[in-house]
């Protein structure tokens, strides 16, 4: 089992379209907009070697005690990430 978390804020065009990607393949997630946590915010600064970059994902598959973090990544990287054959 993968647990999704998109670090995001509303006004971006970039996780407007990963929810769409998200929802058409009907995988949950939980959403965490960085805007309203600034902790979260720091979380991603500290990932990303100090950009602000969203999208961001952690996929943590909790099976094999692994965790990866995608930063903005392109749709068919996150669809082979995440095991979605398009």
């Amino acid at each position: 089992m993968k647990k999704i978390t998109m670090y995001s804020t509303q006004w971006c065009g970039d996780c407007h379209r990963a929810r769409l990607f998200l929802h058409r393949y009907g995988i949950a997630y939980d959403e965490i907009d960085i805007d309203a946590k600034a902790s979260a915010a720091q979380q991603v600064i500290e990932w990303s070697g100090g950009r602000r970059v969203i999208p961001t994902f952690e996929i943590e598959n909790e099976l094999k005690g692994e965790r990866v973090i995608l930063h903005n990544p392109p749709l068919a990287v996150l669809a082979k990430t995440l095991g979605i054959e398009e």
